[in-house]
């Protein structure tokens, strides 16, 4: 069986003043404190949350 791919993503940003969407977006990411860091398998799905908040996230290598 093949190992799924798996990515690293760490909150950079403060939800605070930002829209209800990007906070869901970040909870439904797992993150909810700044410099939180969370594994989540490599995904378009979690690639496009990413994409839709990349100043409030890093991926970690």
């Amino acid at each position: 069986m093949a190992e799924k791919k798996t990515i690293k993503i760490k909150q950079t940003g403060s939800p605070l003043r930002r829209p209800e969407s990007q906070r869901k977006i970040l909870v439904g990411l797992g993150l909810n404190k700044m410099h939180k860091v969370v594994t989540r398998q490599d995904t378009p799905e979690v690639r496009g949350a990413i994409a839709k908040i990349p100043h409030l996230v890093t991926v970690v290598e």
